[in-house]
């Protein structure tokens, strides 16, 4: 039984380019209680690397997240197998703005303790006892009022290029930092001020909301769907849009415009742009901002270090790296003391 991808990433992609066929790129999540995540993820890898679905999928006792890209033609049979599965009937289903047939080159459906890491050790907190779901009309209405307290649930690499106007952006590297901090400062408004979240698609901000109202916290809201579907109700229905820059995304685009605002700069130079991008030293790999110009002086690195090292043949590039692990750089997503303009 084949349960691992057969093709590498550039055989993968060759296909797709030379098949030139359309993918939607979409994503999904669903609370749930799954008392077996090992078997539920064999089945999924088995019924979607038939459809040919590409993407990351995490399975866990406490339910699925899904990011996908899915072969446009295949889209009715992949949502009847989503709703042949109990408590993914009719799961709302994130689809992204702008579509690129390689957002994604392999299938990984990967067993993990919970599907959005949270550092929490309380066995009393149910996360499906959520806060109240909003639509971008009444997400608008809220965050208009002066009595409400707007909250990004993102990262600060994610913030930084794009965000709500108006919204407290936590300088945090990782979910499971942004719970307890945004607790300290909110906690004299549990009661008096109406807590309002939002993330990408809704995954981080539905378990704060039911963290909060664990924690006491009266007034609870978040934005359903999260940006990628505030966006796309924007668009629909014609709405002021209030979200300025880009939507950091989890895939091979990184990002997609939602308005034409540049509200970072570039972390080497200090000029606006807005592009992440990836250290070509395969030992760095560092997650930061870099404008054309640099990456054109910098050969695509984050540092002159690394600018040697990725002019060497690949082979002697790979000798160096040999028996080291991967540099904690990796995390930092831009906070390197390299980059003399980062955040």
């Amino acid at each position: 039984m084949q349960l691992y991808n057969k093709l590498s990433a550039k055989e993968r992609e060759a296909l797709l380019e030379e098949a030139g066929e359309d993918r939607l790129t979409l994503s999904f999540y669903a609370y749930a209680k799954i008392g077996n995540p090992e078997l539920f993820r064999n089945h999924l890898f088995i019924a979607w690397d038939q459809m040919d679905v590409l993407g990351r999928i995490y399975v866990a006792h406490e339910g699925i997240n899904a990011q996908l890209s899915v072969p446009a033609k295949r889209f009715n049979e992949f949502k009847a197998f989503l709703d042949d599965i109990y408590f993914l009937e009719n799961v709302r289903l994130n689809i992204a703005i702008e579509h690129d047939i390689k957002s994604f080159l392999k299938l990984k459906v990967k067993v993990r303790n919970k599907i959005v890491a949270d550092g929490l050790n309380d066995e009393t907190f149910d996360v499906r006892n959520k806060g109240v779901h909003v639509d971008a009309e009444k997400f608008n209405e809220l965050i208009s009022d002066p009595n409400t307290v707007l909250v990004d649930m993102r990262n600060h690499y994610e913030s930084e290029i794009g965000h709500f106007q108006g919204a407290v952006t936590p300088d945090v590297d990782t979910f499971r930092d942004s719970l307890p901090i945004i607790e300290e400062d909110l906690k004299e408004h549990k009661e008096d001020k109406n807590l309002v979240m939002y993330c990408t698609g809704g995954i981080r901000c539905e378990k704060a909301s039911a963290y909060y109202k664990h924690r006491g916290f009266k007034n609870v809201y978040q934005l359903e769907g999260g940006i990628i579907e505030y966006t796309r109700q924007v668009q629909q229905k014609n709405l002021e849009n209030k979200f300025i820059g880009k939507n950091f995304v989890f895939d091979h685009r990184r990002a997609e415009r939602i308005s034409e605002d540049v509200i970072a700069n570039c972390h080497q130079c200090g000029k606006p742009c807005d592009t992440h991008v990836n250290c070509a030293n395969e030992a760095c790999h560092l997650l930061f901002i870099q404008c054309e110009e640099c990456a054109e002086k910098m050969n695509n690195c984050c540092s002159d270090d690394c600018k040697e090292i990725a002019a060497l043949p690949y082979e002697e590039q790979k000798a160096l790296r040999k028996g080291k692990g991967a540099s904690n750089k990796i995390f930092k997503k831009g906070r390197s003391e390299v980059l003399r303009f980062k955040q």
